[in-house]
C-alpha cells in the first residue's frame, strides 16, 4: 500500500562541525556501517521499495555508499576476499533509489515538497536520517505502516518526552484516543514549556498522504525562518484527520553527540564486539 520512502540529507550537520565539513552527517558511523544505512534498512524491511533521497551536490558520498563499487567488487573476488565482499554487497540495497537535489535549505516543508513529482500522488513515509531506533523484532516504519492502514490519513510517529524539551520538538495537542491512535487538535513546532500542549513529540517518522503538498505549496516560513512541516500539518488538520502513533522503541536522536556514542555502545553490545 505505501512503497516510498522520502528521507531528507540535504542538511548541513552544523550539530557535528567540524567533521561535517568533510562528512555528511548521516554518512557517520555506527561501527562499520553509516548511520543511513540503518534507515534504509528500516525502510526495506517494512515493505518498501523506492527511497527518494532529497539531498545536494555535497553529499556525493551517500550516493557512492549505495552504488555499484564495481571495481572495488572485482578486486575483493581477485584476492579471494569473501567476508569483505559479502559487506559490500550488503550495501546494494534491493529497492529503487532516487535522488533530488535541494539547492537552497529552506527547510523541511520545502525538502519534501520537492519530491510531490515522484511521489506520484501516493501516501509515503517521511523518515529523518537524525532519528535511528531500535528496530529489533519491531520495526517502526511497518508499525506507522499498520496504523495508516486503519485510518487512511497522515500518522505522526512520536515519543513521549521532558516538557522541558518542548522546544526542541514539534508538539502535538491531543483531541481524542481512538484504538492505538491519538487523533490531534493541532502541532506547535517547538514551542516553549509554559505554551506546550502536551509531552508528545514528533520524532522523525511519518506517513504523509498527498494532501500535504497543497498546503506546502503555500506555507510560509515559519520559526527559524524556514517553511516548517510542523505548520503545513497544522493546516492539514483543517481538512482532514491527522493521528499520532506513540513509539515505544528506543531512539538516538544522531545529531546530539551523546546519543550518537550510545548507539554506537548499544550496537556493539548486540554484535557482542565488546
Amino acid at each position: 500500500m505505501i512503497k516510498k520512502a522520502v528521507i531528507p540529507v540535504a542538511g548541513y550537520g552544523i550539530r557535528f562541525l567540524p567533521i561535517t565539513k568533510a562528512v555528511p552527517k548521516e554518512m557517520l558511523p555506527i561501527i562499520d556501517r553509516p548511520v543511513i544505512d540503518f534507515i534504509v534498512e528500516e525502510a526495506i524491511e517494512s515493505g518498501i521499495e523506492e527511497i527518494i533521497f532529497v539531498t545536494s551536490k555535497k553529499k556525493k558520498a551517500i550516493k557512492k555508499y549505495f552504488g555499484k563499487a564495481k571495481k572495488l567488487k572485482k578486486h575483493l573476488i581477485k584476492k579471494q576476499k569473501n567476508n569483505e565482499l559479502i559487506q559490500l554487497e550488503k550495501t546494494y540495497k534491493k529497492a529503487k533509489i532516487t535522488y533530488v537535489l535541494q539547492n537552497e535549505m529552506k527547510g523541511l516543508g520545502h525538502a519534501v515538497l520537492l519530491t510531490q513529482n515522484i511521489t506520484n500522488g501516493e501516501p509515503f513515509v517521511l523518515m529523518l536520517g537524525d532519528d535511528m531506533y531500535n528496530n529489533n523484532g519491531s520495526n517502526v516504519t511497518a508499525q506507522l505502516i499498520n496504523s495508516y492502514k486503519n485510518v487512511k490519513k497522515t500518522v505522526l510517529g512520536t515519543i513521549e518526552i521532558d516538557i522541558k524539551d518542548s522546544n526542541k520538538y514539534g508538539i502535538c495537542e491531543p483531541e481524542s484516543k481512538i484504538n492505538h491512535l491519538i487523533k490531534l487538535r493541532s502541532v506547535i513546532e517547538k514551542p516553549d514549556q509554559i505554551n506546550a500542549p502536551s509531552n508528545i513529540a514528533i520524532s522523525g517518522r511519518y506517513i504523509l498522504t498527498p494532501k500535504i503538498y497543497k498546503y506546502l505549496k503555500t506555507q510560509k516560513p515559519g520559526k527559524d525562518g524556514e517553511i516548517q512541516l510542523t505548520d503545513a500539518i497544522n493546516r492539514l488538520i483543517s481538512e482532514e484527520d491527522v493521528f499520532a502513533k506513540i513509539i515505544k522503541n528506543k531512539r538516538y536522536d544522531i545529531g546530539t553527540k551523546a546519543d550518537y556514542v550510545e548507539a554506537i555502545l548499544d550496537s556493539s553490545k548486540l554484535r557482542k564486539l565488546m
